[in-house]
């Protein structure tokens, strides 16, 4: 083969690949290198990964990929930050004197092995949840530091613009570092009050992937496996792995077994009772179920227990009149732990099923949620066979609040069967 023709071949596989490793191996890059920093420096540990996949870009278009990638891209992370550690006036002039009896190599050390990877996500995982800084912070930093994803990604996510999360970034790195937030699990003591932030951080997490308004798009599968990571880490720590981890990340199984039967080839919405149950993944089912039965461990009943249970019946194929009571009977108990109004909606759904239409629009106009498209597509639903023109009115009023192309057609698609 001609060289010119071997370097547009190599050009192109490093096109491909150097995608897929940012969003596999920066987060680990940034966690190691931040957890070694810490949140004082933590822009140096981001520069430092983002540096590497420049380098990566630059010398893999010339000399082609290597053998073993990610291996080049922690040797070259790793000398980076040896590097600055040399060359850093801080470093030098505060902690010198302290390490004189240690030898350079072991001072400059980088650990990049799989073990100290998991540790360090999971410390920092804890670090960014910290109550010092606002849920939406928290969220829009796990995206960032643990999860690899760009600032115009999480814009997307958050259906604004990348000044505003540059700020939000910037704002939430600068209240950890004035509050001296260590990068480590908290002691046994304070575990499940900050165990608690980082659940539901997760949760949110998913839910923006699996119920996503942003690019148009009704599923990010890519937030929403995310999210499973993040809780499987939590999951296989012997320190974390409490039952409402279990139940969340069973809860996250039972939801994305359906991704595939939820939007069509076109990228339209398909709602649950249309979807074809052949797309259901047996796989995942099992894995939710598995991870439910681990769940019922201690005597603690969290909101995710009881959302994992009424997404384990939405699994179930039959449309039978015990599934619909088991539901209902779940959403009675949820509404009373964990009230929202969104539990509320959907509680209506499932006493429809269970009892009768008639229960259910007069149960979901007491909700009155006029601001919320899936209100009015669900009276839109619930009128239908019942009182076609209020079936059309509350359809149209959902047609002009939805936000997604998709929404839209899977309500304009109610429209025309009326």
């Amino acid at each position: 083969m001609p060289l010119l023709a071997c370097r547009g071949l190599f050009t192109m596989q490093s096109a491909e690949l150097i995608p897929h490793l940012f969003r596999t191996e920066y987060s680990k890059i940034v966690t190691v290198l931040g957890k070694r920093f810490g949140f004082a420096q933590i822009e140096i540990a981001e520069d430092i990964a983002s540096e590497t996949f420049l380098t990566a870009a630059q010398t893999w278009g010339i000399n082609g990929v290597p053998a073993n990638a990610t291996a080049w891209l922690y040797s070259v992370a790793k000398n980076k930050a040896k590097n600055y550690l040399q060359r850093d006036n801080l470093f030098t002039g505060k902690i010198t004197a302290e390490l004189k009896d240690f030898a350079d190599e072991e001072i400059l050390e980088i650990d990049l092995s799989p073990q100290n990877i998991n540790d360090s996500q999971l410390q920092m995982m804890f670090a960014i949840c910290h109550p010092a800084i606002s849920p939406e912070s928290q969220i829009a930093l796990s995206l960032r530091i643990l999860c690899g994803f760009g600032i115009e990604e999480i814009a997307d996510a958050f259906l604004t613009g990348k000044e505003t999360i540059n700020k939000r970034l910037f704002r939430a790195k600068e209240k950890l570092r004035e509050a001296q937030i260590s990068i480590e699990l908290p002691a046994d003591a304070e575990m499940d009050v900050r165990l608690s932030t980082v659940l539901t951080t997760i949760y949110l997490l998913f839910n923006e992937g699996y119920y996503s308004i942003s690019q148009n798009k009704t599923v990010r599968k890519e937030l929403c496996l995310e999210a499973m990571r993040l809780c499987t880490m939590l999951v296989e720590n012997p320190g974390t792995n409490k039952a409402q981890v279990n139940a969340l990340l069973a809860l996250m199984c039972f939801h994305a077994s359906r991704f595939d039967a939820r939007v069509d080839d076109a990228g339209e919405l398909i709602l649950y009772e249309d979807q074809d149950t052949d797309l259901w993944s047996t796989d995942l089912v099992g894995k939710g179920g598995y991870f439910l039965t681990r769940a019922a461990s201690g005597n603690q009943l969290s909101k995710y227990h009881l959302e994992a249970g009424i997404a384990y019946w939405n699994t179930q194929k039959a449309d039978t009149q015990e599934k619909w009571e088991h539901i209902l009977q779940l959403y009675n108990h949820l509404l009373q732990i964990a009230y929202s109004p969104i539990a509320a909606l959907n509680r209506t759904y499932a006493l429809s099923k269970a009892k009768s239409k008639s229960e259910a629009i007069a149960e979901a106009e007491k909700l009155n949620l006029t601001n919320n498209h899936f209100y009015f597509a669900l009276l839109g639903e619930l009128y239908t066979g019942v009182d076609p023109e209020k079936a059309e009115t509350n359809f149209k009023i959902a047609l002009s609040l939805a936000k997604t192309e998709a929404n839209k057609m899977a309500i304009q698609r109610k429209i025309n069967k009326l």
